[in-house]
């Protein structure tokens, strides 16, 4: 495992590995980086480790090396990561030691903005107008070209981090420096510090979670999405399976199989996230790994297939098995509570009788808790996950549960969570 996310996946990835009989050495930079939880139990990428190799995973020639003097003395069957920044490291990896995985190219490719909407045009796909500006000329140059509004966003950035609506120049001149002028991410890692500017799309937003092995791509469901308003794009919540006529669906499994194969994908987990237009379907984003924003619960729930157990199938070369017995819901969704303002939120009003409603499968809303204004997925205070076990109603369930809830801030003020359907 190289790396982790420090939530959601990368806390169920760990255990899951274990219970199918499996062992890990973990390849990080630094464990301190997994903090253990407020009950102080240590995270799970660390405490499930049967070893930890300390060593740069920035510094892609240091962590082969590592992985090769590894495979010397342990069998090593496969190779994995949570984390959107190691997917490019996984797959070199996997390719030096001769095991599963996407070609490190694709996964360049992938896992970088701009190279997937190129890919994209060249396939001939619908694709919405776009250019990349490295200076404030060209961007300013790219703006009148495309037209206002538009939507800017980094090249290889995740999490819905920094992407924004723009609608005049001076929220284009914002947008540039914010992009522009951060120069690594959250791991160490040196950013292209590019801006991506792209035509809006407007339509529901959608995304596909699928499966593909040997270039052959299989959809396991779609999943419709809830966007915090202007100017970020902040998901709010997910609900699995999406309300869509058989023949939408159909057009966009079509769509997201063609936008895979233009980049080249033939082996892993995708979770592609598109608009359905009045015109037909447009990508959003290729994201060349599992859903994040317990998604895989929700689909766990509803298909009784679980994408981490698919993720760690593909890893050791097996052909997933999508679909089971395990199914235990007909709908299921999750809603994140977010706070309309900054402050220290110290409790949460009305979580006390989640546990008396029969449809909430798990709630987790920790305090203390630092809110900020919703910029991206770290604006999450906690989330509440229902179902629906004989209907399509689970986001209803999911937002009337976030719904009753009231935030209690240091100040002596109370809120309601925001992102909710006015």
């Amino acid at each position: 495992m190289v790396e982790g996310w420090l939530r959601s996946t990368g806390l169920c990835l760990p255990p899951l590995i274990r219970e199918r009989g499996h062992r890990y050495v973990l390849f990080t930079q630094d464990p301190a980086l997994y903090p253990a939880a407020h009950s102080g139990e240590p995270h799970p990428v660390i405490d499930r480790a049967d070893e930890i190799v300390r060593v740069d995973t920035n510094d892609l020639d240091a962590v082969t090396a590592a992985a090769l003097d590894l495979a010397e003395r342990l069998p090593i069957d496969g190779v994995l990561t949570t984390c959107d920044y190691y997917l490019e490291t996984a797959a070199v990896i996997a390719a030096r030691l001769g095991l599963p995985g996407a070609p490190p190219e694709v996964m360049h490719r992938a896992t970088r903005k701009h190279l997937v909407r190129s890919a994209i045009s060249e396939a001939g796909l619908a694709n919405p107008a776009f250019a990349v500006a490295a200076c404030w000329e060209s961007s300013l140059a790219a703006a009148a070209t495309i037209g206002y509004p538009l939507v800017a966003k980094p090249v290889d950035l995740n999490a819905g981090t920094s992407v924004q609506r723009v609608d005049d120049e001076a929220g284009l001149k914002d947008a540039f420096w914010e992009i522009t002028g951060v120069e690594r991410n959250t791991r160490g890692q040196p950013l292209s510090r590019l801006l991506l500017l792209e035509e809006l799309i407007e339509g529901p937003e959608f995304s596909v979670e699928a499966v593909t092995r040997g270039g052959e791509t299989t959809v396991i469901g779609i999943t419709d999405k809830s966007i915090t308003g202007p100017p970020a794009f902040v998901e709010s919540g997910h609900m699995f399976p999406a309300r869509l006529t058989p023949a939408a669906a159909v057009t966009i499994e079509e769509f997201t199989r063609d936008a895979l194969a233009a980049i080249g994908y033939t082996h892993g987990l995708s979770h592609t996230e598109l608009r359905l237009t009045p015109d037909g379907p447009r990508i959003i984003e290729i994201n060349p790994r599992q859903a994040g924003g317990y998604i895989f619960d929700l689909v766990r729930l509803v298909t009784g297939s679980h994408p981490l157990e698919l993720l760690v199938d593909l890893s050791l070369g097996k052909a997933p098995q999508i679909g089971s017995e395990r199914a235990t819901a007909t709908s299921a969704a999750v809603f994140f509570v977010m706070s309309p303002r900054p402050g220290t939120v110290i409790g949460v009003d009305g979580a006390a009788a989640l546990d008396a409603d029969a449809d909430v499968v798990r709630w987790h809303l920790p305090t203390p808790a630092t809110a900020g204004y919703p910029r991206s997925n770290d604006a999450y205070l906690g989330h509440v996950l229902a179902v629906d076990a004989t209907g399509g109603a689970a986001r209803e369930r999911a937002e009337a549960a976030v719904g009753s809830l009231r935030l209690r801030f240091a100040d002596g003020s109370t809120a309601t969570p925001i992102g909710l359907p006015g």
